[in-house]
């Protein structure tokens, strides 16, 4: 399967290329790809992950091998305007999946559904029967399988040829197991989602608007579990503005020397 040329402007945020586009080009790009049976991998990244890839090689090499890699958080966003280096807006992955579940609605279109457990599988499925009825769930199968599984999982996926594979599991497996399969699946677009099936379901309640505007929906899954989430954010957070603090400088410097 041959990717699908994206024509779209990228730009490099701390060393990570980032396509700048909104939402509704996204779309625009999935109903192409599906179309014309071309590949579509999608990656999102927020700060927590652009600091992981900088600890992670093989973290950072499966994401850049995505197709399209698209700001998650608003972090990432606001450090493109820092650094002038601007994107149109916030595509969550999150929001990308629902909206992609939509258009499956309004296109009939084939989806299969990894990631997560089976009693939140079955929420999902049950859940996207009756805000999507149009979509088609052609498979499914939990998230909590082994290395030695994956091809197993993959050959099941390219049987059944879905349009759309979202994938709910933790990075960097997530991440892994696309860039690993993906020219396997045969699937035209692959969307890791990771917690989200968890949101759809009703098991995690997702940030207010509000505070997802003013980029704090970190804060809010730390409200949520504290004793699990505290270090790591204020970790990732911390680096990620230092990141971008020395990114800033550098450039400054560039332009008066």
């Amino acid at each position: 399967m041959t990717a699908l040329t994206i024509d779209a402007p990228v730009v490099t945020l701390v060393g990570v290329p980032i396509h700048a586009m909104t939402m509704e080009q996204v779309l625009s790009s999935v109903d192409v790809a599906i179309r014309h049976r071309s590949r579509l991998r999608i990656g999102v990244v927020n700060a927590a992950k652009i600091v992981n890839m900088r600890r992670d090689t093989v973290l950072r090499d499966a994401v850049l091998s995505s197709d399209l890699i698209l700001a998650d958080g608003m972090s990432v966003v606001w450090a493109g305007r820092i650094l002038n280096s601007p994107l149109p807006e916030r595509v969550a992955g999150i929001d990308l999946m629902l909206a992609m579940l939509q258009r499956g609605h309004e296109r009939g279109y084939r989806l299969y559904c990894l990631g997560a457990r089976d009693e939140v599988l079955d929420r999902v499925i049950q859940r996207i029967a009756v805000d999507y009825p149009n979509v088609a769930v052609v498979g499914r199968h939990h998230g909590y399988f082994g290395v030695e599984d994956a091809p197993k999982v993959a050959a099941g996926i390219a049987t059944v040829r879905p349009d759309i594979l979202l994938v709910a599991m933790t990075s960097p497996k997530k991440e892994e197991f696309l860039a690993r399969w993906a020219d396997d699946l045969e699937v035209p677009v692959c969307h890791g989602v990771g917690g989200s099936f968890e949101v759809l379901a009703g098991s995690v309640r997702r940030a207010p608007v509000r505070w997802q505007r003013l980029g704090l929906e970190w804060l809010f899954r730390v409200l949520q579990e504290p004793r699990r989430l505290w270090r790591r954010y204020l970790i990732t957070n911390t680096l990620f503005c230092a990141l971008v603090a020395r990114e800033f400088l550098r450039r400054l410097g560039s332009r008066t020397s």
